[in-house]
């Protein structure tokens, strides 16, 4: 192969490997403002969101009641989904603080619900949290096991952004965007849907 060949396709070879590499929560560790998973996940919350497919379509839309409380130092975080359908989802989070440190400012716990399979890894600094887990979700009758990689970012003192990466295989299946809003309780998406 000749030299500048070989050169086009290393740097190639890099600039793909850039792209694939995901951003680091440490990237966020001087943000504001600070997220602080006992302060921000406490007392009642409300989230408001889409579930998309893998070409992108929204597929469905949801609202959710959350309640969260600490004790012990342990997290508990009550969620209750109702979706444009009809359906309603609860999940109960456990957030299990650890004493594991992978940077000077980064926080992590560990996470569990009812239909997380196995621990989830929850890594917090400045204004953001990342959460990665197994998800078992309905599908055709039966159940199937999801990758979730959560985003969120605190923008106000109230609102958190979440953005979820769903992948089976390492093959992306969806994606789900939400807004979590301190202190509000949601309309039912069918009434705020007529309104």
């Amino acid at each position: 192969m000749p030299p500048i060949t070989r050169g086009l396709l290393l740097v190639a070879m890099s600039l793909l490997l850039a792209a694939c590499s995901s951003v680091g929560i440490e990237e966020y560790q001087g943000n504001q403002p600070q997220l602080v998973p006992e302060q921000f996940f406490n007392g009642p919350l409300s989230a408001h969101g889409v579930l998309k497919n893998r070409s992108g379509k929204v597929t469905r839309r949801f609202n959710a009641e959350l309640q969260g409380s600490w004790d012990g130092g342990v997290g508990l975080l009550a969620e209750r989904f109702v979706f444009d359908d009809g359906e309603v989802q609860f999940r109960n989070w456990q957030l299990i603080p650890t004493e594991r440190v992978s940077a000077p400012s980064v926080r992590t716990f560990i996470g569990r619900a009812e239909d997380v399979i196995g621990d989830a890894e929850v890594r917090v600094s400045g204004n953001a949290m990342f959460i990665r887990y197994v998800l078992e979700v309905p599908y055709n009758g039966d159940t199937i096991e999801v990758n979730v990689d959560d985003r969120m970012y605190l923008v106000s003192d109230r609102v958190l952004i979440n953005e979820s990466k769903l992948t089976k295989f390492g093959i992306p299946v969806g994606e789900i965007v939400l807004t979590i809003i301190r202190g509000t309780a949601p309309l039912d998406v069918k009434q705020a849907a007529t309104k």
